[in-house]
């Protein structure tokens, strides 16, 4: 399988709401690399790489149910793959 990297920009109520951490348990049960930052502005910005079924499952996710607070809107991108480890939050 392929792998891919998306970088994902949440927006929405997802600030002090354990979204960046929901997003981590995404990528740990994903086995994914990656990170969440919040952005000044009110968003996130989520990055996630590994085998592409995985990553696009935990994009879907992003605004699933199961996501904490009130996203309104993910728009995301490909980039190329960086061959990054571990999970990191900001």
């Amino acid at each position: 399988m392929s792998e891919v990297r998306v970088v994902a920009v949440v927006s929405g109520h997802v600030q002090g709401v354990g979204y960046r951490w929901f997003v981590r348990d995404l990528a740990d049960r994903g086995g994914l690399a990656g990170s969440a930052t919040n952005l000044p502005d009110g968003r996130v910005e989520v990055v996630l790489e590994g085998p592409e079924d995985d990553v696009s499952a935990a994009v879907t996710a992003l605004e699933g149910p199961r996501a904490p607070g009130s996203v309104t809107d993910v728009v995301w991108r490909r980039e190329s793959v960086q061959g990054s480890s571990g999970f990191t939050m900001a």
